[in-house]
């Protein structure tokens, strides 16, 4: 390919509001530009590493035993009314009216499109297991799109399906899917940390992400340094520093106090006010936290609302995680509620609220405040607050769960080590979805027996254009791009540096025995200044840079430098194809081998 008819539009400097590598590097080189906000098109050489992206991919999933199929992009609103989710995704989900004003959505994601295709073609168990996949292009409508690629509003996702007579399948193909995306990251030259993960709104049992660690992550992982056990912090767990009592130890436990006793505490509401008011007596570890949550459709068998206010406890010293307590209620979304909701509720203003004698709310523990006897708690009385409060005794709840945030310094729960936090970015999610959406939209099957049964269901996705961004964010330096050779747009640059017909002759034979040989040549037959050039092929990252001048041409050598490397070499001009060819050919197996 000669640069004069391709189309790579480099620029010196990039728009002011990219400020992270990727975006200003994607700018830059020519890759893509921006039409809008959060909205990027492809450029010539960008969709070129797309495609190259796309092949691994494909090459994963097929390994996997998935099948691609091409579901549209537009889908009818009807499937996410079935679904639930018309509702419970909120204004991040696009809708539209057709002319004839019936609903659609843009597909933000493809669990109702996949089922509603697969509802109409699966009758026989046979016919399991399904597992299908797509390569196609989303929308989610970002509040703030930033960082470019990293959050963009349109972007491009592979997601796969699979539909499951058992558990015992779903598992075997949840496993394949993880080996599948391991192997697919490694070959794009990625460090990625498998995490355990909420599943959030998609639902379902179990969920693993891929994250690259990231200064400008917008997940927070947890990581053992010992046993390299890894959580986002959405999922985190950890050692916990209490006993849980059975029912006789909890009774003994509390005999050793005497019943609640009421203590005016006027204008003391928080935990830090509290712990000063009592004068250290009554340390923050010893306080019941009461927090009035209301939960939007909820799921959980144990509560008949779709809408509904809960009290949660947890203990003084620690924070409430929202995506523990949304995924335990199975809810699509909870939020602290309003301080008029906070009073009518309890009887009290926001700091005074309690478990004991809490009628109006299903209350809800964490583990934490389950094992608390002695405690301090709100009394549901305005400047009052209750001591010697026993878990068990004095009040019970309807759940308790882990419900903490882990911070960096508690302990593993595998192992014991302390954890340390590193900021990530997912690239990649796998969830165990179960049942989830083949119930609500009524996907079944005959089995054996002739029985009608439910599928149970997974899902598999990655977002091509974050690992796109994610490899130039770990694969560059000052001056461009350095891409691995299996994602590299050309695998060699050819530079002629001097415009007479030898070194034009020279040029243009090596590209053609490069090209005979599979290997992808860009033929750089500008004539800009040989310093533009060599800039622009370190800026676009192309792995090796072939200067092709007539003083080395005189002694049948040719100069080459792979990008990242310091200092060039030169090499005879005659096996130079021969040996290029072998280097690529290298670079690509030792990722796509890992080794």
């Amino acid at each position: 390919m000669k640069y004069s008819r391709f189309f790579i539009p480099t620029l010196r400097e990039a728009p002011a509001d990219a400020v992270i590598a990727s975006h200003i590097l994607m700018l830059r080189a020519g890759l893509v530009r921006k039409l809008s906000n959060g909205l990027f098109a492809y450029l010539p050489l960008g969709l070129r590493v797309m495609r190259k992206l796309e092949s691994i991919i494909r090459s994963g999933m097929e390994a996997a035993g998935s099948l691609e199929i091409k579901p549209t992009v537009v889908v009818p609103a009807e499937f996410w009314k079935e679904s639930g989710r018309w509702e419970a995704m909120g204004e991040s989900l696009l809708r539209v009216k057709n002319r004839q004003g019936m609903d659609f959505v843009v597909s933000p994601t493809a669990e109702e499109a996949f089922t509603a295709l697969v509802r109409g073609e699966l009758f026989s168990y046979k016919q399991l297991p399904l597992n299908f996949y797509q390569i196609n292009t989303k929308y989610r409508d970002e509040i703030r799109p930033r960082y470019g690629l990293m959050r963009a509003r349109e972007f491009i996702m592979k997601d796969a399906y699979s539909f499951h007579a058992n558990d015992e399948s779903l598992d075997e193909a949840y496993r394949a899917m993880g080996q599948a995306y391991r192997r697919i990251f490694k070959s794009c030259a990625l460090n990625v940390i498998p995490v355990r993960a909420d599943s959030g709104a998609m639902g379902g049992s179990g969920s693993e992400e891929f994250m690259v660690e990231s200064e400008i992550g917008d997940n927070t992982l947890l990581i053992c340094p010992e046993c390299e056990d890894a959580a986002n912090v959405e999922k985190a767990s950890c050692r916990n520093d209490f006993e849980l009592k059975n029912e006789d130890e909890a009774r003994k436990a509390a005999s050793a106090f005497p019943p609640p006793e009421i203590v005016d505490t006027p204008g003391v509401k928080t935990i830090s006010e509290l712990e000063a008011f009592f004068k250290g007596d009554l340390p923050a570890t010893r306080h019941i936290k009461t927090l009035v949550y209301h939960a939007a459709n909820v799921e959980h068998e144990m509560f008949k609302a779709k809408n509904e206010f809960f009290a949660v406890c947890i203990r003084g010293d620690l924070e409430l995680n929202e995506a523990k307590l949304a995924a335990l209620l199975k809810a699509g979304e909870v939020t602290l509620a309003a301080e008029a909701d906070v009073e009518r509720l309890t009887g009290a203003p926001i700091g005074f609220a309690g478990p004991v004698g809490l009628k109006q709310l299903p209350v809800i523990a964490c583990q934490s405040a389950a094992a608390l006897f002695g405690a301090l708690s709100g009394a549901n009385l305005r400047d009052k607050h209750y001591k010697n409060v026993c878990y068990g005794r004095d009040w019970q709840a309807q759940l308790i769960a882990d419900l903490r945030v882990v911070k960096a310094g508690d302990r593993c729960v595998k192992c014991g080590a302390a954890l340390y936090e590193k900021k990530g970015n997912e690239l990649g999610h796998i969830f165990k979805l179960g049942k989830k959406y083949t119930l609500a939209m009524k996907l079944n099957y005959l089995d054996e027996a002739g029985v009608e049964q439910t599928p149970t269901m997974g899902c598999y996705g990655i977002g091509l254009d974050r690992t796109i961004a994610a490899v130039i964010e770990e694969h560059h330096d000052e001056h461009g791009i350095i891409w691995p050779m299996t994602l590299a747009p050309f695998h060699v640059v050819v530079i002629p540096i001097q415009n007479n017909a030898a070194v034009e002759e020279a040029a243009l034979k090596l590209c053609a025995e490069l090209e005979s040989l599979g290997v992808e040549v860009l033929l750089d037959d500008r004539t800009e200044r040989p310093g533009v050039r060599f800039n622009d092929a370190d800026l676009m990252g192309i792995p090796f840079r072939v200067v092709i001048g007539e003083k080395n041409l005189l002694q049948a050598k040719v100069e080459v430098k792979r990008r990242g490397e310091a200092s060039a070499k030169l090499i005879d001009a005659v096996c130079a194809a021969e040996q290029l060819a072998l280097e690529v050919k290298n670079g690509i197996d030792a990722l796509k081998t890992g080794s």
